[in-house]
């Protein structure tokens, strides 16, 4: 294990922040963050970078105590933007990383290659407030990563993207992912920390509520969805036993059944009623887990 936290807590005052949280995130993997608004995601990521003070507790990276010596091994994106307008990209970024140990050469090489793989490289010698917002957000990404750390901390990275440039950045995780770093990863969009992550955790007024490996943490809620297409009513599934939550839509319904048995006398009792074009059980989704587990949708 690459980055511990243990019975990490942070008060405010009165207010605790984050409550006595311990989480072990293995080394090259992506670590999904999940939790509302004021939930403590970002409080937490403050103190594993060491810019706050934990209350009680221990963070460790490979069982040392992180502090400015790491600083060099660390990338941070946070969720707010933090370059400064009136610099231009090269002067911004080169100096950044300097600032963790590289050479300027070596600066200038990597965010030459940066700009390319993000199919910008006109914006080298542009300042920062003439950029749109999502291209400020590719570059304050290869702000975080230049100097190729060991733990990388991204804080919504994908907010103010269009699609085509969240999968291009999505690969360029993945890549640095399969290259050896270990990512913590925090995203309103469930279906990104779906798709990438392989361990969760998801907190609630810095309480960790749920926690494990994706896989797991599906198999245990219990409950399945059924999508179900056909050309006739389905109503009265709405009161059929063991149908959890009936959802209807256009095509059909949208079941959440509390076992996979109810999946079979369902089909029992509509075949024969009409044409079925779709029955299919798939998992719970991340979103019907959080909506479970906190009580509310994720906004």
């Amino acid at each position: 294990m690459s980055l511990l936290l243990k019975n990490v807590t942070k008060r405010f005052g009165k207010h605790t922040a984050v409550n006595n949280l311990s989480l072990a995130i293995p080394e090259n993997e992506m670590f999904g963050f999940l939790g509302g608004n004021g939930a403590g995601k970002t409080t937490t990521f403050r103190m594993i970078l060491g810019l706050l003070d934990r209350s009680s507790g221990e963070i460790t990276w490979n069982g040392e105590a992180i502090d400015y010596e790491k600083s060099n091994i660390i990338g941070y994106l946070p969720e707010e933007r933090g370059l400064y307008p009136k610099l231009k990209v090269k002067e911004q970024i080169v100096y950044l990383a300097r600032l963790r140990g590289m050479g300027k050469r070596e600066a200038e090489t990597e965010l030459n290659k940066w700009l390319e793989r993000f199919k910008v490289p006109e914006y080298l010698n542009q300042k920062v407030e003439e950029l749109s917002k999502g291209n400020q957000q590719k570059i304050q990404f290869i702000s975080a990563v230049i100097h190729k750390p060991k733990l990388l901390i991204l804080d919504e990275p994908f907010s103010g993207l269009d699609p085509i440039n969240v999968e291009m950045l999505k690969e360029a995780v993945i890549d640095l992912k399969n290259n050896g770093t270990s990512i913590v990863f925090s995203s309103h969009r469930m279906e990104h920390v779906e798709e990438l992550c392989e361990h969760l955790c998801i907190l609630q007024k810095g309480n960790p509520v749920v926690q494990g490996s994706l896989r797991e943490i599906k198999r245990s809620f219990g409950k399945k969805n059924l999508v179900i297409h056909a050309d006739m009513s389905l109503d009265f599934l709405k009161d059929f036993p063991g149908v959890v939550l009936y959802k209807q839509t256009s095509e059909g319904c949208v079941l959440q059944i509390s076992s996979e048995e109810v999946s079979q006398e369902i089909l029992t009792r509509i075949q024969g009623k009409g044409f079925i074009r779709k029955f299919d059980l798939v998992e719970p989704s991340l979103n019907d887990i959080f909506i479970e587990k906190v009580g509310a949708a994720y906004e």
